[in-house]
């Protein structure tokens, strides 16, 4: 049968579908290539879940009611973006699998985040001073839509000079000229007076797209003209000559940009087993596995995990525990892998690791104290491997889930500052209903974190919450909140090292899931 199919893009919100667009129709082809884009607003804290439904329309054909479904592919935003071509099955009614499937190719639409370097200077300026010469500055100002004028940048006074060179300086593209390469720049140089009535030396406007000659090492030149001088001086030519020396666009990479270029976030779990649990037979323990309802602990791992793990390959996520007595020997161990397989602590999906973790709860003795660094530290030697190769390949986001106060706090504060310098970001829960307060600090939202030689953080990548403020709330608003600052970590983390995402054409994935 030839077919003519739309497709038709479906967004799920609150388990409800929303329809997001429709393909156009592509007439007597069993190999469409749809034209239209879906334009969708991506968010990393969140499960986006997608559906697609391939329909073909007779040629006769009464709308959308008629239409024959040939297939529908459910995904994730998250899934599409970490692999750039996503390709997957069809299925047909009854969710059995055909021989059609749907390949989807992603691309980020953005606000222009580019920063640009500027380095003026003039020449032969008028001179505005009677006992010695101007002292002039330059402004730059925007040019809106409705022509009111926003000022972008103002150079430092250079006394006494009539052939000024301003210091470098640096403004984003979006404060420069809203990312539209043909805004009007209007630029004028003052001769500063002591009393603040400067004295108008003269004007002269200018595009970004002027200005980007300078990138290549050549001068870019404005007369600088004074309107009333041009109407009353016969012979007025100018008021000097404002030098754009060198323009230099400095590339600031989006999250995207990392995570389209290959980037995996590796995740990590750490898990509380210490004896304010309360014993796990109990069904007052924070650890107890009721047959219905999952504990906080449970609540949290896979509200935060059903997230990263979009991100992850090969989908086997590392999960430790820590403040237990394990086996054989049953000495306190604050860094086990909870499946016992110190060679392999991962577990295969976020399944796996909640079913390692109900498997190792009858097997240990829950003990103490609450010492969290050795964990840190021990994410921190696999983040520090990565940091060596130079590259943005991995990301590590470890979430230690935890009943209490932690006692080894000189000790954490001293691994967080340390892991700062790498690729990892820190999330920390806390379950039940212990006082948290000290535990805010490590959170550096309200001052800077620093060890206990006095070292700063070099970056804030601890996010502290304790799950009760969610108690009454999905899991997804707890995910929201302790990932939303992830993006920005990532970034800050590359950017600050220099390193830059690596290219589709250096790593492009076209992994097909559900032949």
């Amino acid at each position: 049968m030839v077919t003519n199919p739309p497709c038709s893009e479906s967004q799920r919100r609150h388990s409800r579908l929303c329809t997001v667009d429709r393909t156009e129709v592509i007439r007597s082809c069993l190999n469409p290539t749809f034209s239209k884009v879906f334009t969708l607003d991506f968010y990393f804290e969140e499960v986006q879940r997608l559906r697609y439904e391939l329909y073909d329309i007779s040629s006769s054909h009464n709308g959308m009611r008629e239409a024959d479904c040939l297939g529908a592919m459910e995904c994730t935003l998250g899934q599409i973006v970490s692999q750039r071509k996503f390709t997957k099955a069809l299925l047909k009614q009854g969710n059995t699998v055909g021989k059609s499937s749907i390949m989807i190719t992603t691309e980020e639409l953005t606000g222009n985040n580019d920063y640009v370097e500027l380095s003026f200077s003039a020449r032969k300026l008028d001179d505005k001073d009677f006992f010695s010469k101007s002292d002039p500055f330059l402004e730059i100002y925007r040019v809106n839509d409705d022509n009111t004028q926003q000022l972008v940048h103002r150079t430092e006074t250079i006394m006494n000079n009539l052939n000024p060179a301003w210091k470098t300086f640096k403004t984003s593209l979006n404060s420069l000229c809203s990312g539209d390469h043909e805004r009007i720049l209007k630029c004028t140089v003052w001769d500063w007076d002591s009393n603040g009535k400067h004295d108008f030396i003269g004007e002269f406007q200018a595009t970004f797209r002027e200005m980007r000659s300078a990138m290549d090492g050549r001068q870019v030149q404005w007369e600088c003209i004074n309107p009333k001088y041009k109407v009353k001086k016969k012979n007025y030519k100018n008021s000097g000559i404002v030098i754009l020396n060198q323009c230099k666009i400095i590339k600031m990479h989006s999250f995207l940009d990392y995570i389209m270029g290959g980037c995996q976030i590796q995740f990590t779990v750490a898990i509380d087993f210490t004896a304010s649990n309360g014993d796990p037979r109990n069904s007052c323990s924070l650890h107890y596995i009721h047959p219905y309802q999952p504990n906080e602990y449970l609540k949290a791992l896979v509200a935060v995990g059903e997230i990263c793990q979009d991100y992850d390959s090969d989908k086997m996520f590392p999960a430790f525990g820590f403040g237990a007595r394990i086996p054989p020997d049953f000495k306190v161990s604050h860094d086990f892998a909870v499946n016992f397989n110190e060679d392999n602590p991962e577990c295969a999906g976020i399944q796996g690791v909640v079913e390692a973790y109900q498997n190792c709860l009858p097997k240990i003795q829950l003990y103490g104290p609450t010492n969290i660094a050795p964990i840190i530290q021990k994410v921190a030697n696999f983040a520090s491997e990565e940091m060596h190769t130079k590259e943005a390949m991995q990301y590590f986001i470890l979430l230690i889930l935890t009943d209490g106060v932690i006692t080894d706090m000189a000790d954490t504060r001293e691994a967080i500052v340390h892991a700062s310098h790498l690729p990892m970001s820190v999330i920390i829960v806390g379950v039940g209903n212990a006082d948290f307060t000290d535990m805010e600090m490590l959170d550096g939202d309200d001052g800077i974190l620093r060890s206990p030689k006095g070292e700063p953080v070099l970056r804030d990548i601890v996010q502290f919450v304790p799950f009760r403020n969610f108690k009454h709330a999905s899991p997804a608003a707890l995910a929201k909140s302790v990932l939303a600052e992830v993006p920005n970590q990532v970034v800050d983390y590359y950017n600050s090292k220099g390193i830059k995402p690596k290219c589709p054409s250096e790593y492009e994935s076209s992994r097909t899931f559900g032949h």
